[in-house]
């Protein structure tokens, strides 16, 4: 692929990357929203079992999600790093022209 065919790609580009971010951005969100109230709290008895199902509910929510902010924190990094190889590789050669 040439160096123009790449920059007439870079506004496909930048909507993947758009779409991607936000979905980024939403799960970081909500592992944000089930972490806010997880209590600090090492359970060593049954005093209050219910305040211990509600924290492991809450640890079993984030390893379910955690495995897709990793997948699209790759996805954004990797489009971010050719758009910005893109973008380069063009200033660089117009500045040589």
């Amino acid at each position: 692929m040439n160096l123009t065919a790449a920059i007439n790609a870079i506004p496909l580009m930048l909507t993947i990357w758009a779409a991607f971010t936000a979905c980024f951005v939403a799960i970081l969100t909500y592992r944000g929203q089930l972490t806010r109230y997880e209590q600090d709290r090492l359970f060593l008895t049954n005093i209050n079992p219910e305040g211990e199902r509600r924290q492991s509910e809450i640890v079993r929510r984030i390893q379910q999600i955690q495995p897709y902010v990793r997948i699209l924190g790759a996805i954004t990094t990797l489009i971010t790093i050719g758009i910005v190889t893109i973008w380069t590789l063009d200033a660089w050669q117009t500045l040589n022209s």
